[in-house]
Formats: C-alpha cells, sequence, structure tokens
C-alpha cells in the first residue's frame, strides 16, 4: 500500500514516514518524527520532537505527541516519546517528550488503547496491552505494568507505579503504588477489592497460578501483621511462581508504599 499524505497536512524535511503511511489533513509532522510502516495519522494531529510511532498504530484527530513536558526544569534538552506498535491514540489524546529526571524517554508499549483525553506526561514508562480510559491522567515518572487497566477520569500521582494486570475503577485517585494483580478503586481512601481473575484468564495465566495468588492475596493483604511476616509466609507456604517472584520483589522494592 502507498503512503497518502494529505496535501494540507505540514511535513518537516527530516521526517521519517514509513511505507503505507496515511497522513490526514493538516497534521503536521515535526522534522526528527518516524512512523513507522502501516500507520495511520488522522486529521489535526501534531507530533513533535524526536518522537517514533510504531507500525500500524492509529493517532485520531487532535491527538498531541511529543510536545515539551510540563515539568518547569525542562530548558530544551533533547528528550523524546517512543510508541510501540498497534497502538491507538484517541482524540485529544496528550503524550509529552521526558524531561531530564529519568533516562529521556517516554513510552508507551505495544497493543496499548489509549482513550479519548487520556494524558501521559514526562518520563512515564506504560506497559503492553495496557488500557487508559477517558480522561485518565499520569503524573511525571509513572510506571504502568502490562496489561493494566484504568478507568476514566483516574489521576495516578508523580513517580508511583501500577503493577501488571491491575484494574482501577473510574475516578480513583493514586497517591502510592498499587500491587501488581490486583482490583483497586477509590479517592481518598483507596482499598483494594481482590485479584484482577478476569484480566488474569483472559492474559493467558493459568488456572494454578491465580489460585497460587489468591492464597498470596489472603496472607498480603488479607491480615494485619508486617509486610517482612506476610512475605515470608508467602515464600514458606505457596510454589515461587513467576507471579509469587513478581508480587514479592514489587513489594520489595516500593518506594511510596503500597495500597493494603
Amino acid at each position: 500500500m502507498a503512503t497518502e499524505i494529505h496535501p494540507s497536512a505540514f511535513v518537516e524535511d527530516g521526517a521519517q514516514i514509513g511505507e503505507g503511511v496515511r497522513v490526514g489533513p493538516f497534521s503536521i509532522i515535526g522534522r526528527e518524527v518516524k512512523i513507522g510502516e502501516g500507520a495511520e495519522i488522522g486529521s489535526h494531529v501534531t507530533l513533535a520532537g524526536s518522537t517514533v510511532i510504531g507500525p500500524r498504530c492509529r493517532v485520531f484527530p487532535y491527538a498531541s505527541i511529543g510536545m515539551d513536558p510540563q515539568d518547569l526544569k525542562y530548558k530544551d534538552e533533547a528528550t523524546g516519546v517512543s510508541i510501540g506498535e498497534n497502538t491507538v491514540i484517541r482524540e485529544y489524546v496528550t503524550v509529552n517528550r521526558a524531561s531530564v529526571g529519568g533516562d529521556g524517554m517516554t513510552e508507551v508499549g505495544s497493543n496499548c488503547f489509549l482513550m479519548a483525553y487520556s494524558h501521559v506526561a514526562h518520563d512515564c514508562k506504560v506497559g503492553n496491552n495496557v488500557i487508559m480510559a477517558n480522561a485518565a491522567t499520569l503524573g511525571g515518572h509513572v510506571s504502568i505494568g502490562d496489561r493494566a487497566f484504568l478507568g476514566g477520569f483516574v489521576a495516578v500521582h508523580q513517580y508511583c507505579r501500577i503493577g501488571t494486570y491491575v484494574m482501577i475503577g473510574g475516578v480513583g485517585r493514586m497517591t502510592k503504588d498499587v500491587p501488581p494483580y490486583v482490583m483497586a478503586v477509590g479517592v481518598d481512601n483507596v482499598k483494594l477489592f481482590g485479584l484482577n481473575s478476569v484480566g488474569l484468564k483472559r492474559g493467558g495465566i493459568s488456572e494454578e497460578a491465580i489460585r497460587d495468588l489468591k492464597a498470596a492475596y489472603k496472607i498480603v493483604f488479607g491480615k494485619k501483621g508486617s509486610l517482612k511476616d506476610a512475605i515470608k509466609k508467602v515464600q514458606e507456604e505457596l510454589p515461587f511462581t513467576d507471579e509469587i517472584a513478581h508480587l514479592i520483589e514489587f513489594l520489595n522494592s516500593c518506594k511510596r508504599g503500597f495500597y493494603r
């Protein structure tokens, strides 16, 4: 399929446009932008700075990717944005380039779905198969694990981590880390509501692994006591599966605290 660029679109010299890319009316493509093959860029889209759009991505009208970070420390340093393949970015989504406090890249993985008005701030790391519902907002340096789901108007505080397979209910406000595999909801008093069992099954996690995670959940989150003792009990009583190992590593590496 041939590349199609609408005559009203403005593509700066130096931009790299892959085979079969479609660029809609009045879109602006900066000189450092790279667009992978088969991607679709809708009308009135702005792609700026050192931005990489993966193959077969779809970017809908009025999205803005790669603009300066909303960070007062930023002084026009060379930073960028990377979007993985097959990711869908809906209307009015904003993904800002990185600032200077991280590794220089804001990253969104493959097969993600960013719904209208959602925002990915500077230096965020969004995994694969992540869904951000309408107006979900990430502060700077936030990390989102694979297959996480953020409901509409969810806000995640700077430097927080949302674990893999997490589901967060709409209008939630997360100011601490959310451990992997759980469902969470709340604004001023965030609570956990068990495992995201449906998401785990859809992701191909075995029944045996889900059973072990349920047991670990009860030990860590269902009883009072120290985290150290809870982790020790999990290690002594349950198989050390990849999922259990990931849960323990996440809990041990928390810097902002986590919801329990």
